[in-house]
């Protein structure tokens, strides 16, 4: 016969199990550290623990404005400055087929190139003596796979901005547009 004891200690370690794991599949936390590797359409490998300070805005087309609002208030003192950068994830929330990704790819650098045209005027109003094409980082996520890694689910609908330290520690996040003062307050 099984002692009460040994329910109670078999109750405490499915407790500690279920626990443990929950965070792994959910949002993630401010304080803890977070390694996410991924790829941008450039070619370029990036991560959230490569000694950078990095803000990362999770969205979807349909908010492809909120991403430019918050590149937008991204602290003067972070523009060209290498250790700084922003990168943008972009989800595609449905299905595309080889050639649909290709073709999403090839719009989303045009895309890029028109931003990048929108950052020289300010590179270049700070006397910011550099190719402003080359600090725009974006990432398209056409599987979920870093859209996952960075909710916990499909981010069909949703935005999120986080921030990360250098060493991949999750400084704050917000599920919507952060205010310029927000934003300068915790990329310091």
């Amino acid at each position: 016969m099984v002692s009460l004891r040994a329910v109670h200690f078999l109750f405490f370690v499915i407790a500690v199990s279920f626990f443990s794991i929950a965070p792994l599949s959910g949002a993630l936390s401010n304080g803890q550290r977070y390694r996410i590797n991924f790829v941008d359409v450039d070619g370029n490998a990036l991560s959230t623990a490569d000694g950078h300070v990095t803000v990362l805005v999770l969205t979807t087309t349909a908010d492809r404005e909120k991403a430019r609002t918050v590149g937008d208030r991204v602290p003067d003192y972070c523009l060209g400055n290498p250790k700084y950068k922003m990168i943008t994830i972009l989800d595609f929330t449905r299905r595309h087929t080889r050639i649909g990704r290709e073709i999403a790819t090839m719009l989303v650098r045009h895309h890029l190139d028109e931003e990048a045209k929108r950052l020289q005027a300010r590179y270049d109003e700070k006397k910011i003596a550099r190719n402003a094409r080359s600090d725009i980082f974006t990432v398209t996520d056409f599987d979920g796979t870093v859209s996952s890694q960075l909710s916990g689910q499909s981010a069909a609908g949703n935005f999120r901005v986080f921030v990360f330290a250098p060493d991949g520690e999750l400084l704050q996040q917000w599920d919507d547009v952060p205010s310029a003062e927000e934003l300068a307050g915790v990329v310091k």
